[in-house]
């Protein structure tokens, strides 16, 4: 039986401290294009061995828009109640982010409108 998942049209990759997270545009057998979001945290043991623990999210492209105002949403939310204290945060972990913004922020730069 072929495996569900169809090869990575397009690919990035988001690196976060402990975390990655995978963001893959991936083609039905119908041809049409669907997103996967995995979060891929590690685990190390105390015998110094490790393992990841992966969570996947499937998006098809006619949820795109309403997962995007939500996302949207959600994180402007977060923002006006707590965003003086994730900003101290992010400052506490400069170099987690695998890129920055330009002029020395820590916040990954992200467009939903890329996906």
């Amino acid at each position: 039986m072929k495996h569900m998942e169809q090869e990575e049209i397009y690919s990035k990759v988001l690196r976060a401290g402990r975390r990655t997270y995978f963001f893959d545009v991936r083609e039905t057998k119908a041809g049409d294009y669907y997103l996967t979001i995995t979060e891929s945290k590690k685990f190390t043991q105390e015998d110094g061995s490790f393992h990841y623990k992966k969570h996947k999210i499937y998006l098809y492209k006619e949820d795109f828009e309403a997962f995007k105002e939500t996302m949207i949403d959600m994180m402007d939310y977060v923002f006006e109640q707590k965003g003086e204290e994730i900003i101290s945060d992010f400052k506490g972990h400069e170099g987690d982010n695998q890129e920055s913004k330009p002029g020395g922020g820590s916040f990954t730069d992200v467009s939903f409108d890329d996906i």
